[in-house]
């Protein structure tokens, strides 16, 4: 399984804006997000001809001026890519990729994973590096004794390094956000895309409980949750745009 994530994480595409796209606008609230409310509504992307760059009578219209083009709502720029990114969370070294709407359940899940088999490995170790400090009789010559030390002791680094590194996610995926979005927020009250630890979950892992476990989706999750695609997600229905000064 950790090998599986891995590779999904690193050879899935994150999610990329596709040339020319222009966000759906909604004539009657004047608003481009159409997603409003707690529901699963689908979404469709259309162009428009009339959305002008850096719209002050709307802010929910973002356009990226080194992509030159209009960006979906939640998309960031990444400066090691060279282009813009669905939800985008980070650029990872460790998968020579960003981690972004396509691949974060995949990225999640290669943490989770990674740090049951690091933690498995020091408990299968754990006799070993107790008889180092016995004074007693050991089976295993120094070479080995010495190897199994260093390795259970690299093990438990690493599986607690992971392990923080998988909380602050968990936090992030319960208040339906990333770690970019995490510092962009700190100057709102109330977060828009904030439905609920359950649907907030839904929208990172799907509602298809098999699937939460492996680095796939249900075919019908895909089919009525646009917000997988990395393009629309609904907001909290008590949200309020900041009022400009």
């Amino acid at each position: 399984m950790v090998l599986w994530s891995y590779s999904s994480v690193v050879l899935t595409d994150p999610g990329g804006v596709p040339p020319n796209w222009r966000p759906l606008r909604d004539e009657e609230k004047g608003d481009a997000d159409p997603l409003v409310g707690s529901g699963y509504e689908s979404a469709e992307l259309c162009l428009n001809q009339s959305a002008v760059p850096g719209d002050p009578t709307n802010q929910d219209l973002r356009f990226c001026f080194k992509c030159n083009q209009f960006k979906p709502p939640r998309t960031h720029h990444c400066s090691v890519c060279k282009r813009c990114i669905l939800k985008m969370d980070h650029h990872c070294v460790w998968v020579v990729n960003c981690v972004g709407a396509l691949n974060y359940k995949y990225f999640l899940l290669f943490l989770f994973y990674t740090f049951l088999e690091t933690t498995l490995v020091s408990l299968s170790l754990l006799r070993v590096f107790i008889d180092f400090f016995n004074d007693g009789e050991i089976d295993e010559t120094p070479g080995t004794l010495a190897a199994t030390f260093i390795t259970f002791v690299l093990n438990i680094a690493f599986a607690l390094s992971v392990l923080g590194f998988l909380i602050m996610h968990i936090s992030l995926v319960r208040a339906n956000t990333t770690t970019i979005e995490a510092y962009e927020k700190k100057t709102s009250p109330k977060w828009r895309y904030d439905l609920g630890w359950k649907k907030n979950f839904e929208q990172v892992f799907g509602t298809e409980k098999k699937f939460w476990f492996i680095p796939a989706y249900a075919e019908n999750d895909l089919r009525r949750m646009p917000f997988l695609q990395g393009f629309e997600y609904p907001t909290r229905p008590d949200w309020e745009p900041p009022q400009q000064h």
